[in-house]
């Protein structure tokens, strides 16, 4: 029966019932003291006040930030109570004051107080619940690293001690009806700090912690990112669980890695975290074994062991009963369960006569799944004697500090130095307000005598943006006759001329008009910067030509504007426009985002609730990950993300059908987050190509060289010898990782030709091998299956 037709019970009506009666809870969540909760805080008090909600300030700690008291402006305050602790004045909540005034939303800042001794209760969350059950609704501030648990990793990965008034629960947040991260760079911070605007007690502060050093700001940024992106995956976990679905969502990595009682259970373990690490996912662990088995004294070791390594590298340990023969289906079904995106699993020690004969759990499970990647650790015991665990990659080749540089490298040189400066604001979706927030960091720029001007801007008729422009300068746009149509394009070279140090171009992903000098805007925008002028610019992470495929898996809509990574990768500065996917369908609804005549559509298709949790998911962790690359860039030791091992090479191993693309843009976003140099490879077996052969091998050659691989053609006179060509390419190049695609053939087809895939894995198990998910339509209702 489907979950909507299902009557719901006591408890459940009354806790219905229970949240029409409470107010709603919003927490405005920063990296740091300084990052703008406040004054964000307090333009949504004004924000709902405009929409004639009755809205008051219970305590703000705008301290003498001149830019957050003028934000105010006339919302009324309920004066706080004041008292002294150790000669410093604070404030509690006059808790029964703003009872009495009865506010339909009541602003408080720092959720994290703890109030006077003699205060009705301890803690300002407290005040805040009590507000909250009076039907009073509460938007509120905290920091990161003012959870409880929080905290402690923040103090590990620091090194230091992080001095708090109070702490909260890490449970804080999902009592929350919304939260928002507020995300800012460190350069943001640092220049905040250096133009007066946190105030002289964060200033001390500041000084006694250290918290405001560049490296600590990204580290307290990218824990933020992904703390969030962790919760938004429990969201996104209970929506998809009522809705009846299974599988991978898409937005997250979840990796099980399969062991046995038995030595190399460490090293796949290891591995598993490794990879768990660098993509940010989930580490599940799981041994099947027959029930009536007694383990031996050695297995009983290898268990004690196991269990205990799981542990330490924060992983989920189970072990499962063998219900059936069949292991291969027993994995898969418990992967499937668990929404596994990746199975990990030690190479196949069997012969291929063995495997005629007895079968190979790894073949079973890769004809069983076609929606998850299986990746198989590589066996170097046989090619290297000794098992081996990767160490951390460091960077060998360092530059002779006396090496004289070249009339090249000197050009180059001068050309980054003459380069403007590229800052891009990310969202999740249209109408997140990455083009408002763009307008308004534009007239503070402009205060402060900046020359800054419009260069592109779209407004989609949203009144709220169109206001933001203010005094800013607009360039023209560009007339371009086609088809005896005249339309409109940006004018970069009006741009160039007008020379600002600063200039906005909106919608970085956008294909110009046919008849342009650049086919792309970002290619207008790389002109621009060519010339030393600045770009603050927008785009949504759908656009994302690595993310191109999780798009299409999560929305099941193929974005035919994409950005190459390596345009995002230039920018000095990404910053994320965070919003709930609740708030962002009720801004759909009141016609913010699109014309009325659309909204319908577009809230049961591509803003489809689900659609925007998975979105917003994929996009908290892309810029994390962003986030942590800067890091590592900055020869930092500390990371979120675990090490790799030393000096990794890649080779994707391609066809000519239109399945390969994917499959190198998976390699793509492999090689970047391990840093390795990457090979796309095709065995050319016959001649002469097709015409539409040519046009795939063109696609797969521009899309390597688009995402900064290195693309290599060999040929072979037989198609039994395409296997031996790519092992002796693979030796040569000293690969350490193979990337291949799921067998297109079916099994007659296996039995008969054989499997380029299966004879891969066979030749080249001293090497890791990924087999990469083709995300077939295996996703399945449950409320539907459960009608039939």
């Amino acid at each position: 029966m489907s979950d909507k037709f299902r009557r719901k019970s006591p408890e459940e009506f009354l806790q219905s019932i229970y949240k029409v009666q409470r107010g709603r809870l919003k927490i405005i969540l920063g990296a740091v003291s300084g990052s703008g909760k406040t004054f964000n805080m307090i333009l949504e008090g004004n924000e709902l006040k405009k929409k004639s909600i009755d809205v008051v300030i219970g305590i703000i700690s705008a301290s003498d930030r001149p830019h957050t008291i003028e934000q105010i402006g006339e919302l009324e305050s309920v004066p706080p109570i004041e008292w002294m602790e150790n000669g410093i004045h604070k404030y509690d909540l006059d808790l029964p004051a703003i009872i009495e005034r009865n506010p339909e939303v009541v602003l408080v800042d720092e959720l994290s107080h703890r109030n006077r001794p003699d205060a009705l209760y301890k803690t300002r969350l407290e005040d805040v619940l009590k507000l909250i059950s009076n039907n009073i609704s509460v938007i509120t501030t905290i920091n990161i690293y003012e959870l409880e648990g929080v905290k402690e990793v923040a103090e590990k990965l620091l090194g230091i001690k992080v001095q708090v008034d109070h702490c909260v629960p890490d449970n804080t947040l999902s009592m929350a009806d919304e939260v928002k991260l507020l995300d800012v760079t460190p350069e943001q911070i640092l220049n905040r700090i250096q133009d007066g605007f946190i105030d002289e007690v964060h200033e001390e502060r500041r000084k006694r912690q250290t918290l405001f050093r560049r490296d600590n700001l990204a580290v307290l940024r990218e824990l933020s990112l992904r703390f969030l992106a962790g919760e938004v995956n429990e969201e996104l976990d209970d929506y998809r669980e009522k809705q009846g679905l299974i599988g991978p969502s898409g937005a997250t990595e979840r990796i099980l890695v399969s062991v046995q009682y038995h030595w190399n259970g460490s090293i796949l373990i290891r591995r598993g975290q490794q990879i768990a690490k660098r993509l940010g996912g989930e580490l599940y662990v799981v041994c099947f074994r027959l029930p009536n088995k007694k383990l031996s004294k050695e297995e009983e070791t290898f268990k004690r062991s196991i269990i205990k390594l799981v542990d330490k590298v924060d992983g989920e340990f189970e072990e499962v009963p063998l219900t059936r023969d069949e292991v291969a289906e027993e994995i898969v079904n418990y992967a499937t369960n668990k929404n596994v995106t990746r199975i990990v699993m030690g190479q196949s020690k069997r012969s291929r006569f063995e495997e005629i004969i007895y079968g190979s759990i790894i073949n079973k499970i890769l004809r069983k799944t076609r929606n998850m990647d299986v990746f198989i650790v590589a066996d170097r015991t046989e090619k290297n004697g000794e098992r081996v665990i990767p160490a951390k990659w460091k960077e060998d080749n360092k530059k002779n500090p006396y090496h004289r540089m070249t009339n090249q490298e000197v050009e180059e040189h001068i050309d980054r130095i003459r380069r403007g400066n590229l800052k891009v604001y990310i969202g999740a979706a249209p109408g997140v307000g990455k083009t408002y927030t763009m307008l308004r960091e534009a007239n503070l720029l402009k205060r402060k005598g900046l020359d800054i001007i419009i260069g592109l801007l779209e407004t989609h008729g949203r009144k709220e943006t169109f206001e933001q422009i203010g005094i800013l300068e607009l360039i023209p746009k560009k007339k371009i006759n086609y088809k005896n149509v005249v339309l409109e394009e940006m004018d970069t070279e009006a741009i160039i001329k007008r020379n600002p140090e600063v200039v906005l171009v909106d919608e970085l992903a956008h294909t110009n008009v046919p008849g342009s000098d650049n086919k792309k805007r970002y290619q207008d925008v790389e002109e621009i910067l060519k010339a030393g002028i600045s770009v603050i610019s927008t785009m949504n992470i759908q656009h994302l030509e690595s993310l191109n495929d999780s798009v299409e898996q999560i929305t099941g809509v193929r974005v035919r504007e994409t950005v190459p990574d390596q345009v995002l990768r230039m920018a000095d500065e990404i910053e994320l426009i965070d919003i709930s996917p609740k708030a962002l369908r009720e801004r759909m609804r009141e016609g913010n985002i699109y014309a009325n005549e659309k909204v319908e559509q577009a809230l049961s298709h591509f803003f489809k609730t689900g659609n925007l949790i998975a979105l917003r998911e994929l996009a908290l962790r892309e810029v994390a990950d962003d986030v942590d690359e800067r890091l590592e860039s900055w020869e930092r030791k500390r990371t979120l993300r675990g090490p790799w091992r030393k000096q990794e090479v890649i080779f994707v191993c391609v066809n000519l059908r239109p399945d390969s693309v994917p499959l190198i843009r998976r390699g793509f976003r492999i090689a970047y987050r391990l840093k390795a140099e990457w090979y796309v490879v095709y065995v050319q077996d016959h001649s002469p190509l097709t015409e539409e052969e040519v046009k795939n091998f063109e696609n797969i050659k521009l899309m390597t060289e688009r995402l900064g691989g290195i693309f290599e053609m060999y040929e072979t006179s037989h198609h039994r010898q395409v296997v031996g060509e790519l092992v002796q390419r693979l030796n040569e190049k000293n690969a350490t990782q193979v990337i291949i695609g799921h067998s297109a053939r079916k099994r007659i087809e296996e039995i008969l030709k054989g499997s380029v895939v299966q004879r891969l894995l066979r030749a080249v198990r001293h090497l890791d091998v990924l087999v990469v998910a083709d995300h077939q339509p295996e996703i399945v209702d449950r409320s539907k299956s459960n009608l039939n």
